[in-house]
């Protein structure tokens, strides 16, 4: 199915407001998508393969050192983000993750679908697949130990039926990318309040038996901890020749 102009022109929305101080031991300062990984900010990375899977139109959700990623964007406008939409939103104080997302869609008036992804986590060639789902839809990618993660459970149909916590079970398993096609219909009422997309709005689909799992075979890492970021660094450094 060739992926459609609509397809391409999805807003992705970016949860880059973070304060990662889990990295600060290993960062100079820099706000978690900047970590540097080969002379590159991390964002730049993902930025670069997000491009080159078709997607053009970005908005970022800023809060800690916004001041840093709209610097690296503006730099950007005319050299890797040429020919891309790029807008941002900055949080007025920490919202979580679904306070973030429903205050910029009232801050930029939005309506209808849009892709959300974090910007601390890497997934390989996949987003093709989350373009073509009907939403809500959440990629998932299978994992040797899904303690750090959480499990994703679903049925034959991939209609996905339960989350388990982090740290529960630390079987192979299926977990939460990060990335999912979402509608603004789901943030629709909301009241001004920090919330958690993970705690009420997946649950609250999972519950209409309406949010879909969509199973990728793809790379995937989650910096937000020392380990991770210096194995994705040496993974970078070694041309994704090691495993990730």
């Amino acid at each position: 199915m060739k992926q459609t102009n609509m397809d391409q022109e999805l807003p992705l929305f970016v949860l880059a407001g973070g304060f990662g101080s889990r990295l600060e031991s290993v960062l100079d300062g820099s706000p978690k998508p900047l970590a540097p990984v080969n002379g590159k900010p991390f964002l730049y990375l993902q930025i670069e393969q997000w491009i080159m899977q078709g997607c053009v139109s970005f908005i970022f959700l800023l809060h800690h050192r916004a001041d840093a990623i709209i610097k690296f964007l503006d730099n950007e406008k005319y050299k890797l983000l040429k020919g891309c939409q790029v807008k941002f939103v900055i949080e007025p104080e920490p919202m979580g993750t679904g306070g973030a997302v429903s205050y910029a869609l009232k801050q930029l008036a939005l309506k209808g679908d849009f892709l959300l992804t974090n910007a601390d986590t890497w997934l390989g060639l996949s987003l093709d697949k989350i373009m073509k789902a009907v939403s809500p839809a959440m990629l998932v990618v299978k994992v040797d130990d899904v303690g750090r993660y959480g499990e994703v459970l679903f049925d034959q149909n991939n209609l996905i039926t339960a989350f388990t916590e982090k740290g529960v079970r630390h079987n192979p398993g299926w977990i939460n990318t990060g990335i999912c096609r979402m509608n603004t219909s789901y943030f629709e009422g909301w009241n001004f309040e920090p919330f958690s997309i993970e705690q009420t709005i997946y649950q609250h689909l999972v519950r209409e038996r309406c949010l879909r799992a969509v199973p990728v075979e793809a790379d995937f890492i989650d910096i937000g901890v020392p380990k991770d970021y210096i194995r994705f660094c040496r993974w970078i450094e070694s041309e994704k020749r090691m495993r990730l």
